[in-house]
């Protein structure tokens, strides 16, 4: 009896199997190809996605029968872009007084969480059109507003980039409000969670990861005081415990020496940071996160902003700062402190999407002096790497989510090509095609 039932079972299951389409195969072609780790273009690349995933890449991959072929030409097909530093939930106008702070209060006091989270499934959207497949979105989303968001793009109901999130800053007293009246002093909890002990800091690092936290972001200074050495060490070794890292807002001698002595994985923005920093930073292998945009951007914020006014002040101190801060990210490099890409764009900047204004950051670091093939490795592998995720994303090889985009030209040689981005591929799903005429079906004795 068993045996009939043992063979029953084999027979159906054989059955089923024959009856069952196979995979459905998507075959990526084009002139040349990056693959993230080479030194060099590849070229006439094919890259074979399965499943969501890269099951063959190289210069003489068989592309099998029954393939979908997406012939994109003269263009170069690579990664797909990570900002390891994005504000989905914010978009700012330039042309307020007060510019960030006036900003920050208005939306929060303006704006539930959930429409900011709304928001950002727009913005998301932008960025993934943009080429940006994967971001880590570090803060100002309300009340775990980026958690919402994080999962409704995973559970497919929005589309957008992949997200890795940090519920609410952990900050000190203020958060990045700048100075409030008493009485509106409750609107900084739906931005930041306050810490001043270390006590304080057990149980925000506690909640936030319950919260659903894919790591930690802490304000080491902001627009009040400055979070002391132990208080951020507690937090770097609660977090680490509970395998999340950390990403520090830190800018000037003493943050980014508390910071960085305290082990967290990366430094965000760090415009003033000296040497003796930097080299404790390569020692630790404690990315930076150059939060820079290019010299064109500033301008247009000042010429959104009226003569005299606050925003232009800002927009024409930033401007200047720009050589400042080409000369840490030079030294930065110099020093061996690894570097990934992140945009810090939360601007509604001129006609361009949110998406556009951040792959500008490229733009930025070339402008910077770093050359393009490590400006796309910071966006790329090393991006990958800062995140954990170097074992699906951040190189095309075998066995890696699909996140393939295509640029015309040779990127290697002109960053700007990332402007004009021709096609948009986010786990083997085609999200944006500018060469929707060539495609088509291989014949069944297939091709190569």
């Amino acid at each position: 009896m068993l045996k009939n039932i043992f063979l029953f079972a084999v027979l159906t299951t054989s059955l089923l199997q024959g009856q069952s389409p196979q995979r459905s195969v998507i075959a990526l072609r084009a002139d040349r190809l990056f693959d993230g780790k080479s030194s060099g273009l590849l070229q006439s690349g094919v890259i074979l996605v399965e499943d969501g995933k890269i099951s063959a890449i190289g210069t003489s991959v068989s592309i099998p029968p029954g393939a979908y072929v997406v012939d994109l030409g003269d263009s170069t097909l690579l990664p797909g872009i990570i900002d390891c530093h994005t504000h989905l939930l914010q978009n700012y106008d330039p042309k307020l007084p007060g510019v960030d702070e006036l900003n920050m209060l208005q939306t929060v006091a303006t704006m539930s969480t959930a429409k900011r989270a709304l928001l950002g499934a727009a913005i998301a959207r932008q960025d993934l059109e943009a080429g940006i497949t994967t971001v880590r979105d570090v803060g100002n989303s309300g009340v775990n507003g980026d958690v919402a968001l994080r999962d409704a793009i995973a559970a497919g109901w929005v589309e957008g980039s992949r997200m890795l999130v940090s519920t609410r800053a952990l900050a000190p007293a203020g958060g990045q409000f700048g100075g409030l009246d008493t009485p509106a002093q409750g609107l900084i909890a739906q931005e930041y969670v306050v810490v001043s002990t270390v006590d304080e800091a057990h149980k925000a690092v506690s909640q936030a990861v319950y919260d659903g936290a894919d790591l930690i972001k802490v304000i080491v200074n902001g627009s009040g005081p400055m979070l002391s050495p132990e208080v951020v060490k507690a937090i770097v070794e609660d977090a680490h415990r509970s395998h999340r890292k950390v990403a520090a807002h830190a800018s000037g001698n003493d943050a980014t020496r508390i910071a960085a002595d305290a082990g967290v994985d990366s430094i965000e923005h760090a415009y003033t940071v000296p040497d003796d920093v930097l080299a404790t930073m390569a020692a630790k292998h404690i990315f930076l996160v150059p939060t820079d945009g290019p010299e064109e951007t500033y301008a247009e914020i000042l010429r959104g902003s009226e003569p005299g006014t606050a925003a232009a002040d800002v927009a024409q101190a930033a401007h200047q700062a720009f050589q400042r801060r080409a000369d840490r990210l030079r030294r930065a490099i110099a020093k061996g402190v690894p570097v990934a890409a992140g945009s810090d764009m939360y601007w509604n900047i001129g006609a361009h999407a949110r998406g556009q204004n951040s792959i500008a950051m490229l733009r930025a670091y070339a402008g910077e002096g770093l050359p393009p093939i490590e400006v796309i490795r910071a966006a790329t592998s090393n991006a990958a790497e800062l995140l954990g995720w170097q074992d699906r994303i951040g190189i095309l090889e075998k066995g890696k989510y699909a996140d393939v985009i295509a640029v015309p030209g040779n990127p290697l040689s002109d960053v700007n090509t990332f402007d004009h981005v021709l096609f948009v591929m986010k786990e083997g799903k085609i999200i944006r095609n500018d060469i929707k005429q060539t495609e088509r079906k291989v014949a069944e004795k297939g091709n190569k």
